[in-house]
């Protein structure tokens, strides 16, 4: 009797240990997909900020320039398209190379105010973006070491955890990217 209640006992201590372990590798999962989703949205937001203030710019430079000469075309083409945040990110970076050659181009672009501080803005908009993509990008690389290392990894499997993609400003025509959306 009293070997079977120690039997009884080791096998709740294992199951209870188990329990314990799966709970904190869970939670440590939870608190990285907490921080990812935390900067996606800081990332987010300050793409919308950026998209915002080039269209702003837009009638502003369209003004100063000859009619005929089209700028901003993929800007214009995503008022009705859906995008990730890596799209975005790299039309936005096309738009600003744009404004920025066309100030350069027509300095009577630069005469105008809203166009400085709408410039100044952009700057400070992207200097925030890659302060938030090193975060985004750090915190990945240990979640996705998590998915792969043994033993969170029995966790990732069990909670069907996926890696995911750095953000990391390669084309993303990458098969790999079809598979993923931020």
């Amino acid at each position: 009797m009293e070997i079977l209640l120690i039997v009884i006992l080791v096998i709740i201590l294992i199951i209870c240990s188990l329990a314990i372990f799966y709970a904190s590798v869970y939670n440590k999962f939870q608190e990285y997909i907490i921080k990812i989703n935390e900067v996606e949205s800081i990332i987010d937001n300050n793409l919308r900020k950026k998209y915002d203030l080039i269209n702003r710019a837009i009638p502003i430079i369209k003004s100063s320039i000859p009619k005929e000469k089209q700028i901003f075309g993929e800007i214009v083409k995503l008022r009705s398209r859906k995008l990730s945040n890596f799209e975005l990110f790299r039309i936005l970076i096309n738009a600003s190379g744009e404004l920025n050659s066309l100030a350069s181009e027509y300095p009577i672009i630069n005469e105008s105010e809203e166009i400085k501080k709408i410039q100044s803005s952009i700057v400070s908009i992207d200097n925030t973006i890659d302060e938030s993509t090193l975060y985004y990008n750090e915190n990945i690389s240990i979640y996705n070491s998590l998915i792969k290392r043994f033993p969170s990894n029995i966790v990732a499997t069990l909670s069907k955890y996926k890696e995911k993609l750095f953000f990391d400003r390669k084309d993303m025509s990458d098969e790999d990217y079809n598979d993923f959306k931020l």
